[in-house]
């Protein structure tokens, strides 16, 4: 069995932070920048917050809540998955997706990952141990569970019939939506270092777009599980192994024929969906999910600056500097503003004009990894501790 590394996507800001480098022996020190004092315009209310189970703790995760017709999904990574009324955060049921080891012992973790989907009516969930089940969105009841090629680190993406799997190991797969059986498998081949986490993939006229740990970006037929093209937009350089790591773990995002995909240590690249030609590119590396919308793109690139470019050609119109080596989430747009996550508990929110500061505040102690969800009028969070908030604006 080959050996493979994985490393966080927040591994570097760990690392030196601790001051000593794995890979390369120095001593280098990259401190988070302060709290930026914010004077709020407004100040965002909390509906309601609720416990699902333990959350991640300290494990890298992508769990985070997902929204339909007025209830909520969340989940812990033990197993405990729960439905949620989104008016007032009350439980509508449970389910413990752990595995009975012993009548007298404890359960075996389920080390659920990646996320949840809802979709008609199914909830889908993958986990580290290479499953993804299917929920009945109505009571929680074991629709199927399917085993797949490596660890389900992104979140499933449901298109056509099937549900999208890519796993730890560059495999993509497609499983039946109804039965979860695999019915078709595309190695996107992996690298001997990559960070951990995965791209989940974009969908598009029948097509499955979806980024490598190789630095590639790959288009798929999904109804054939056929190889279409692939795109580089990283290069492999650098002198140490940090330097060298050139993942595609953000979700493409698709516009007008235009696939949109950020590398780290890479570049933020436009591709023609058709045929994955470059039509332009910027040297801007990060491992968030970015936003496009209005002719804009905004991201957080891999030291944590916040950025809005023009999605024709990529010309920056500002650039919010003041939240460096927060480990912040994906960006979010909700209700006009553009809101992150930071490590510390805080949510920020920024004019999406001019990148400026407009609202900021503390919900929770644990901190936040992943990105907030936008569920009609409210937005949601789960913090590291498995805390799940409703804010309003």
């Amino acid at each position: 069995m080959e050996l493979r590394k994985y490393l966080l996507p927040g591994l570097i800001s760990v690392t030196l932070l601790s001051g000593c480098s794995l890979f390369s022996g120095e001593e280098d020190v990259v401190k988070m920048a302060p709290l930026p004092k914010v004077e709020s315009q407004f100040t965002p209310q909390k509906v309601w917050n609720t416990s699902v189970g333990d959350g991640v703790g300290d494990f890298y995760s992508n769990l985070h809540p997902a929204w339909q017709d007025n209830t909520v999904f969340a989940a812990d990574r033990f197993g405990i998955v729960k439905a949620l009324d989104a008016a007032d955060g009350k439980e509508k049921w449970k389910v413990d997706l752990s595995e009975r080891t012993g009548f007298f012992s404890k359960n075996r973790s389920a080390l659920l990952s990646g996320g949840l989907t809802a979709d008609g009516d199914r909830v889908y969930v993958g986990s580290e141990r290479g499953k993804v089940y299917a929920l009945n969105s109505s009571d929680g009841s074991l629709a199927w569970q399917t085993s797949v090629a490596g660890e389900a680190l992104s979140r499933p993406v449901v298109s056509d019939g099937l549900v999208l799997v890519h796993t730890s190991n560059g495999m993509l797969q497609g499983l039946d939506q109804s039965s979860g059986a695999v019915k078709w498998s595309v190695n996107l081949d992996m690298p001997a270092l990559s960070l951990r986490g995965e791209s989940a993939p974009a969908v598009a006229f029948g097509g499955a777009i979806v980024g490598g740990d190789n630095g590639r970006v790959s288009a798929v037929v999904m109804n054939q599980g056929q190889l279409i093209w692939q795109q580089r937009i990283s290069q492999v350089s650098g002198a140490t192994e940090i330097d060298r790591l050139n993942d595609v773990d953000t979700t493409p995002v698709i516009v007008n024929g235009v696939v949109y995909a950020l590398a780290y240590n890479g570049n933020l690249s436009a591709l023609d969906l058709r045929s994955g030609q470059i039509l332009w590119k910027r040297e801007i590396g990060g491992v968030k999910d970015l936003i496009v919308d209005a002719g804009r793109i905004y991201l957080v690139d891999q030291d944590d600056r916040v950025i809005a470019l023009n999605a024709d050609g990529g010309v920056a119109i500002w650039r919010q500097s003041d939240l460096l080596h927060r480990n912040l989430t994906s960006p979010v747009l909700y209700n006009g503003y553009l809101v992150v996550g930071d490590s510390e508990g805080y949510l920020h929110w920024l004019n999406t004009t001019d990148g400026r500061f407009v609202a900021q505040q503390k919900l929770d102690s644990s901190g936040f990894q992943t990105e907030p969800v936008v569920a009609s009028d409210k937005l949601l969070i789960q913090s590291k501790d498995g805390e799940v908030y409703a804010i309003t604006r």
